[in-house]
């Protein structure tokens, strides 16, 4: 009985103190809590999934990071632009939107994407949720509005999120370009139908940086409502 006590204690105090912030190198994390750093493994982000539990707990984990409103008495004034715990104010918070996509939910990954870009950004004097560090804020805007983020940088892969751009063309060496256009009839279409690249129908949830340095054409047909492509 004191043992189950004592455990149950042990877990309640683990629950609050995950949620509570450090300055610059408190509590132990700096400008973030145990939540935000927790996803903070882009290199192998499946054995993060595996150590969670797999793939359904690690969705699970992901929707309690996104909808969790608790808030700390120890707030670090630097944390910003909340979705849940999510702090897009803040650098290591700004793969985990895409993170859905591995656990085969990349509609959930969409939803996200598309409400950070639409409500965390606009064009006033305090357009930015957080400090733009490196111009990592506009990269991140940049990269997700075109369509798409480079979770692990070094991997050579842009995951797919849901673009906000009509169209836009990247210029390449070689005189090659490559044009990225997406069909929606209503701002509230924020879900991906269907994505093709150079003609043929793509329905992996990355494209490589090999696929863009090509050149071509890469299309997203969107809807108001998920669809099952990317699974």
């Amino acid at each position: 009985s004191l043992g189950f006590v004592h455990k149950k204690r042990l877990c309640q105090r683990f629950d609050t103190t995950s949620y509570q912030y450090g300055g610059n190198g408190g509590h132990p994390f700096t400008e973030g809590n145990a939540w935000q750093y927790f996803w903070y493994v882009p290199h192998n982000i499946q054995a993060l999934m595996e150590l969670t539990g797999g793939t359904k707990a690690f969705e699970q984990k992901l929707d309690t990071f996104f909808t969790s409103n608790y808030k700390s008495e120890q707030m670090n004034h630097n944390a910003s632009g909340f979705v849940g715990q999510y702090a897009h104010g803040n650098e290591p918070s700004h793969h985990v939107a895409y993170l859905y996509n591995f656990a085969g939910q990349p509609w959930k990954t969409q939803k996200y994407v598309s409400h950070i870009l639409n409500t965390l950004y606009n064009n006033t004097s305090s357009g930015y949720a957080g400090n733009d560090d490196c111009g990592q804020m506009s990269a991140w805007y940049v990269f997700s509005a075109m369509g798409f983020y480079p979770v692990n940088p070094a991997d050579g892969r842009y995951i797919i999120g849901s673009p906000l751009l009509d169209e836009c063309t990247l210029k390449l060496a070689g005189n090659k370009d490559f044009h990225i256009r997406t069909i929606r009839k209503s701002p509230e279409d924020i879900y991906i139908q269907s994505v093709t690249l150079n003609g043929k129908k793509h329905k992996d949830f990355f494209i490589t940086h090999q696929d863009i340095m090509n050149g071509g054409t890469m299309v997203f047909k969107m809807g108001k409502k998920p669809s099952g492509w990317g699974k």
